[in-house]
């Protein structure tokens, strides 16, 4: 007797138990993924201060950058890394001595053919012209939109004997939509790097 209240017991519960799976599994079909996101991104108070050294240019950078020497093996003076460390981005400046009219037509056009060789990713580029006569800089700013590697680009100069490119990346896979705060936020403080630029 007690063997077959055992076995009733057992098959009661049995049976109870698949009832709740097969409640839990049908009864609302509606599930959706969770959307993807990101993490909170918390940007610091704007503040700027004057980078001059022996490279013959200047200009105002955010205090929450630093600059630093490019140490790849080809680097040549005065080519600067100035570094957001909080955003893992990095505004590379490579500046060049202008030798001859010949050398800065090719210079111009390495900095435009730099800059659109993101055309497989990007959705579109823009280009706008930097004219600051009472300083002598010129140059061009090339706005990259989409998944590119690279969503700025510039060059300034002052058309005769110094010439500069700029260009901003981030040390990630290259998304629009999780960057685009961090890109809109550091986009302000180039724009100003630019505006302050003098030569010296």
């Amino acid at each position: 007797m007690d063997g077959k209240k055992h076995t009733a017991v057992k098959g009661a519960a049995l049976v109870f138990l698949s009832i709740l799976v097969l409640m839990a599994c049908g009864g609302n079909n509606d599930y959706a993924p969770k959307p993807r996101g990101y993490f909170r991104i918390v940007f610091p108070k704007k503040a700027y201060r004057q980078y001059d050294s022996i490279c013959p240019f200047t200009f105002v950078y955010p205090v929450y950058a630093r600059i630093e020497p490019d140490k790849k093996p080809d680097a040549k003076p005065c080519w600067l890394n100035m570094q957001f460390p909080q955003f893992n981005g990095t505004l590379h400046l490579s500046y060049e001595h202008i030798n001859s009219p010949q050398e800065f037509d090719e210079l111009v056009e390495d900095a435009h053919k730099l800059s659109f060789k993101h055309t497989i990713k990007a959705t579109s580029i823009d280009q706008g012209i930097i004219s600051y006569p009472a300083w002598k800089v010129y140059g061009v700013y090339y706005t990259i939109d989409g998944n590119a590697a690279s969503w700025v680009q510039f060059y300034l100069t002052d058309s005769t004997k110094n010439y500069i490119r700029g260009a901003l990346y981030f040390n990630t896979e290259p998304r629009l939509d999780s960057i685009q705060p961090v890109l809109d936020f550091v986009k302000q403080d180039v724009n100003l790097m630019i505006k302050s630029f003098r030569w010296k």
